[in-house]
């Protein structure tokens, strides 16, 4: 492991978090930017169990990697995957049972996410363990981005709350203010992803012909 971070994997995380975003850019991991954002708890522990799972499945199949015979590479790649995602499902339900449960299957199908197949297949499989752990690194803080980014606004405006702290007054209730329903909804998240997607890919003069 280098004593300092190079260059080369800063710019790892960097393209990950802003000029190939998996989720913005790649349009990648949708479903449960949808799915898991009504909450900003819930929110924060996806996006702690997809980076447990993508950095150590990409340090894991990157050291494996010279040992694994291409035609069966796909099903080693998924047993690894799997059997980490199954450690973060149980450590979840032990530890953290109501915030796994508003989770429900969303933490078990991190195993068909395709940023984390992608990654250990695109990258993993040709390159070393550090630089395995920086790109899980990076493509799990750009998906954590977009989730947190998502959930604040839902929260806020569909419940008037932000980790279950009550954050709008009862006197603007009084006053008339009613929560938005929409943010609780799957549209809500719909419209802010697609928000989010624009706002990135305009500032960073992304368009499809290219």
């Amino acid at each position: 492991m280098p004593a300092v971070l190079t260059k080369q994997d800063r710019k790892l995380v960097k393209d990950a978090l802003w000029d190939n975003n998996p989720v913005t850019l790649q349009v990648l991991g949708i479903c449960s930017a949808l799915a898991v954002t009504v909450q900003l708890k819930t929110a924060l522990v996806m996006c702690g169990a997809l980076t447990f799972v993508l950095t150590l499945s990409n340090v894991s199949i990157s050291l494996l990697r010279n040992f694994i015979p291409s035609k069966i590479r796909i099903i080693v790649e998924l047993s690894i995957i799997s059997s980490l995602v199954i450690l973060a499902d149980q450590f979840l339900k032990a530890y953290m049972f109501e915030v796994s449960k508003a989770l429900s299957v969303f933490v078990g199908l991190i195993i068909t996410n395709c940023i984390v197949m992608g990654r250990a297949e695109a990258f993993a499989m040709a390159n070393g363990p550090w630089k395995s752990f920086m790109d899980g690194l990076g493509n799990a803080l750009g998906y954590s981005a977009v989730l947190i980014l998502v959930a604040i606004p839902r929260e806020l405006l569909g419940s008037g709350s932000l980790l279950g702290f009550k954050l709008i007054p009862d006197a603007m209730y009084e006053a008339g203010y009613v929560d938005c329903g929409m943010m609780v909804l799957a549209p809500g998240a719909f419209f802010l992803l697609g928000i989010i997607i624009w706002i990135q890919r305009a500032i960073s003069g992304y368009s499809e012909a290219n």
